[in-house]
């Protein structure tokens, strides 16, 4: 509940080089990612990372821990996260029809990889 009432890194970066959208039709969850990505001792690392949600508490909450887990870390580590690793931060049992609002945070993270890696 801690990451829902104050979610870290929830706002708007005036450097980001990545940004992705991402919405869940099914509940009606909607949140936007960016990322700034840049080269440390020749790998790539997200040096910022942050989020807007319109979303439930488990959507804001999985992308607070996520954007925290994430930032300094490299796109080679980034995109070896997978749904257990969030499921792994949320601690919680879910149901499946809860599942994709924990997830939104963790596919809007890969679509803003995907982002930069087109861009780059």
């Amino acid at each position: 509940m801690e990451h829902y009432r104050n979610p870290r890194n929830q706002k708007s970066l005036a450097n980001a080089n990545a940004k992705a959208h991402v919405a869940n039709p099914l509940c009606g969850d909607s949140m936007d990612m960016e990322l700034t990505i840049d080269k440390e001792k020749r790998e790539n690392v997200i040096s910022e990372i942050s989020f807007k949600s319109d979303g439930c508490v488990i959507s804001t909450a999985s992308a607070s821990m996520l954007t925290e887990k994430v930032k300094g870390m490299s796109i080679e580590k980034v995109e070896k996260l997978g749904k257990d690793d969030v499921l792994g931060l949320l601690r919680l049992d879910l149901m499946p029809n809860r599942l994709k609002c924990a997830l939104l945070s963790l596919e809007v993270l890969q679509k803003a990889v995907l982002d930069w890696k087109e861009k780059k």
